[in-house]
């Protein structure tokens, strides 16, 4: 695993923590360019009330404000846990050419069931368009979010 995917999703983690302490789902997730982030997000519906700014989708926005640009083709976006499907509808809109994946749900406890980034891809007949890695730092992504879900007494998605 290439070192830059460790350090990215260290950031990630970062966002996901701050989130969590602010009473929000602890998901963190950031848009890199090149060698540099260029957008970080965490999840915000419980702070803001909107069911809409998930870590991935603010990272999203906040990426095509700081570029002045809604076409992210040539980035990727790291996030600590796998997006849902509302999430990986905004990553395919924006053009990220990489989606690089923490933890991932568990589809026995999950409220998405069976859903998996790749069989979205697969039902769109994306191909190729978004590159998916998994496995980068899953124990420490899940274990962000399980401290998160222990001080919590909601069930998360």
């Amino acid at each position: 695993m290439p070192p830059g995917h460790e350090r990215f999703m260290r950031d990630a983690l970062d966002e996901a923590a701050r989130g969590g302490a602010e009473g929000n789902f602890a998901v963190g997730s950031v848009v890199v360019g090149g060698d540099a982030v260029v957008a970080r997000g965490r999840n915000l519906e419980a702070s803001t009330g909107d069911p809409t700014t998930h870590a991935e989708v603010v990272a999203i926005r906040e990426a095509s404000r700081a570029l002045g640009r809604r076409d992210l083709a040539g980035h990727a976006l790291y996030t600590t846990f796998e997006p849902c499907p509302m999430c990986l509808g905004a990553i395919m809109a924006s053009g990220i050419g990489t989606l690089v994946l923490g933890a991932r749900h568990d589809p026995r406890t999950s409220r998405w069931g069976p859903f998996a980034v790749e069989r979205l891809l697969d039902l769109a007949a994306w191909g190729e368009r978004l590159r998916v890695v998994t496995g980068v730092l899953p124990d420490e992504c899940r274990a962000v979010r399980q401290e998160w879900d222990a001080r919590t007494t909601r069930r998360t998605p």
